[in-house]
């Protein structure tokens, strides 16, 4: 999806992405609202949190948080 204003699939540009915007925002659920928006779906897991592409909610990875 997009990241820095480009198409990505590489997670560490994701990855740093998705960790800039957590950096504006006061909450979690307000972080997962944002990413919907460009496109991300965010759950948290036992392992962290899970990044999905959306709309067809196919997983990228996972961030350890």
């Amino acid at each position: 999806m997009f990241a820095e204003n480009k198409l990505t699939e590489n997670m560490d540009e994701i990855r740093d992405f998705l960790l800039t915007e957590r950096g504006k925002v006061l909450s979690e659920t307000e972080w997962r609202f944002r990413m919907r928006g460009y496109g991300y779906n965010l759950r948290r897991t036992d392992g962290g949190v899970e990044v999905a592409r959306l709309p067809q909610n196919r997983v990228l990875g996972t961030l350890s948080l």
